[in-house]
């Protein structure tokens, strides 16, 4: 039987841990709930907004509206050969837990996306990637209701139009579907990436010399833990900011001018610039507004240092964004939703 709450506190259900209050709230552990909800006066009648982990999204103010938790587990190998396996999960599975799943199983391609905080059903919403790895490279298919209809509708790789931390389910279809679980294709053979970021020096510092999945995963681990904020010690949301694209012209204009500049060259003859560097080079490391800083070790993330507002976490990265544009002429871009 579903329960549907008023006035709900979503403090617990957000990773910057801003107390904002939504008007209704239902958690749904199946798809049958979800059914029954659209029955609902409720529904019908409500702006709608569906929560996983909570940790890609900043809240500036209370939700006049519905607030759906998607809770739906289960994991279950659809299929199997002797080189990979389709393995099938529920859009409310914990994203770690699972990557900790496949990697004990020893099925190979999620390891580089350990520790990456959120759920399930979020992975191919944001096509989320760490050190080389999208989830478009392992992604084979996910199921979605319509939240309208209440229909549930396949869809694979090339009709979820994935893009950097973008997918249909960002644009066209946003707020039109409510993923129910994603099938991910793994290798039974490790095809290790480890040239991205520190890994391979981290790897050395922990004296591995034949890595295989588990240990590359501890590898990635160590570095977020060394980077990254914890989100239960102090609120915040992961990387704000996305990698900017500029062009070639754009690119060596800018390595004249700053000869440390951080950047990594696209097949499309682009080239992606590190955010994090910008930021920092910018002088904002460490950079305080009413409650909200720059992360003194990582500039990419905005933390909740001192009971900030989502207000105040959302002024000081427009505080960026300007500051990043002044020095450098890019304009940088929010991969955090705001609600």
């Amino acid at each position: 039987m579903l329960s549907i709450e008023n006035n709900k506190n979503l403090k617990q259900y957000n990773t910057f841990g801003l107390e904002v209050y939504c008007a209704f709230f239902v958690e749904i552990n199946s798809q049958d709930d979800f059914k029954e909800l659209i029955k609902t006066e409720v529904y019908k009648n409500s702006q709608k907004l569906i929560l996983g982990g909570g940790s890609n999204i900043l809240f500036t103010k209370n939700f006049d509206g519905l607030v759906i938790k998607n809770s739906i587990k289960g994991i279950n190998i659809i299929q199997e050969t002797k080189d990979d396996v389709l393995v099938k999960a529920g859009a409310g599975e914990i994203w770690h837990e699972f990557v900790m799943y496949c990697i004990k199983k020893n099925y190979c391609g999620l390891e580089n996306l350990s520790l990456i905080p959120g759920c399930v059903g979020a992975s191919p919403m944001q096509n989320i990637g760490a050190y080389g790895v999208e989830i478009k490279d392992v992604f084979y298919s996910l199921e979605a209701i319509d939240m309208v209809m209440g229909e549930l509708k396949a869809f694979n790789t090339e009709e979820c139009e994935f893009g950097y931390r973008e997918s249909v389910f960002k644009n066209k279809y946003k707020g039109k579907y409510l993923i129910t679980s994603v099938t991910f294709k793994l290798n039974k053979t490790p095809k290790l990436n480890t040239n991205y970021g520190a890994i391979n020096d981290e790897l050395k510092n922990m004296g591995i010399t034949n890595a295989g999945i588990k240990e590359v995963s501890n590898a990635v681990i160590a570095i977020r833990q060394s980077k990254l904020p914890n989100p239960a010690e102090m609120g915040n949301a992961g990387s704000f900011f996305k990698n900017p694209e500029v062009s070639a012209d754009k690119y060596t204009a800018l390595k004249k001018q700053f000869d440390n500049l951080v950047a990594y060259p696209l097949e499309n003859g682009n080239y992606k610039l590190a955010a994090g560097w910008l930021i920092e080079q910018s002088g904002l490391k460490g950079h305080e507004h009413n409650g909200a800083a720059v992360h003194t070790k990582q500039a990419l993330v905005l933390v909740n240092k001192n009971n900030a507002s989502g207000n105040s976490v959302f002024e000081l990265s427009t505080y960026v964004l300007q500051k990043v544009n002044e020095k450098f002429g890019v304009q940088l871009e929010r991969e955090v939703n705001i609600v």
